[in-house]
């Protein structure tokens, strides 16, 4: 399973992919940005994460970033029909 490396605070826990089955890592996109904001405005941030992290593949066992949400707000992402 491979890290993000720095983005220690955005940790939540680990997925097992369904397409292979490899059990890798998950983050917090929010948290990813603040952490880089520390550095960096927070447009950069977001240029930098969507580009240099999330835009990148590193195998199979690849962290993912999720956007946390809370449940009232589902409809909101749901496609219609």
């Amino acid at each position: 399973m491979k890290l993000a490396d720095g983005f220690e605070p955005a940790f939540v826990g680990t997925s097992i992919s369904a397409h292979n089955r490899v059990q890798v890592a998950v983050y917090d996109y929010t948290t990813c940005i603040q952490v880089l904001t520390a550095h960096m405005s927070e447009e950069e941030a977001v240029e930098h994460f969507s580009y240099n992290v999330i835009g990148t593949w590193v195998g199979d066992d690849t962290p993912i970033f999720i956007n946390v949400h809370p449940y009232d707000s589902l409809n909101e992402f749901l496609e219609e029909d």
